[in-house]
């Protein structure tokens, strides 16, 4: 689906949400990847293959 230059990562990429937002829904809290991955608000995704991975927000350590 990408057609940028240099090339965006593919969905099975380990960096596949360095990809460009295509659609953006902050309403709805999710955006199209133009690898074809849906991003949530809540980092969890879902790959063009219906595989889901499940949010991965970073642990907040408190002092």
């Amino acid at each position: 689906m990408c057609t940028h230059t240099p090339t965006c990562p593919s969905a099975t990429s380990s960096d596949r949400e360095a990809a460009h937002v295509m659609v953006s829904h902050p309403e709805q809290g999710w955006s199209l990847l133009c690898n074809g991955v849906l991003l949530f608000e809540d980092t969890g995704e879902l790959l063009p293959d219906g595989k889901v991975i499940a949010p991965h927000r970073p642990l907040v350590v408190a002092a």
